[in-house]
């Protein structure tokens, strides 16, 4: 009798540490990763200081950040600057190509190549300020460049306006 409650014994604990049997379902699972904008963003104003006539007045325009949210790949694209020239009521002008623009080293986001365009004068052309190649999906870059007035001999102690403007596009 003590055989068969030995061997009843170890069935049934067999029987309590094996495991129950499993059953298993399959969720199909999706998502949607949504495109979104490619956009550039501006300071409002500056101002770059002041300088004599026949001096270079520098200074720093502000941060210009371009935001690449399209979830594209390529992630590529163009920063563009171009200018105004700088005027003031009743006196000559002083031509955008007095300015020369250094866009300077960029915070950036994301992967690809981030290329700063050349110092060089401003124009009512735009010229590259900051282009982006390759990458994939989101990525970004902020700069604050420097502009740097060649005050011509014959300038007009005034203060000159002008606008300069910044533009992103794909490629």
């Amino acid at each position: 009798m003590r055989r068969i409650a030995c061997a009843a014994g170890g069935v049934l604990a067999l029987g309590l540490l094996a495991a129950p049997a499993a059953f298993a379902e399959d969720t199909t699972t999706t998502f949607t990763v949504t495109a979104g904008a490619l956009g550039v963003t501006v300071p409002e104003s500056a101002d770059l200081g002041d300088g004599a006539p026949g001096t270079t007045i520098t200074g720093q325009l502000g941060t210009v950040t371009v935001s690449d949210l399209r979830g594209a790949n390529p992630a590529a694209w163009r920063a563009t600057v171009s200018s105004t020239d700088f005027t003031a009521t009743g006196v000559p002008s002083i031509p955008a190509s007095a300015v020369t623009y250094t866009p300077g080293t960029a915070t950036t986001v994301g992967d690809g190549t981030f290329t700063p365009g050349a110092p060089g004068p401003l124009s009512s052309t735009p010229r590259d300020a900051y282009t982006h190649s390759a990458g994939t999906g989101s990525n970004s870059a902020a700069w604050n460049p420097t502009l740097a007035v060649a005050v011509p001999n014959t300038a007009t102690a005034t203060t000159y306006q002008g606008t300069v403007t910044h533009s992103v596009a794909t490629v």
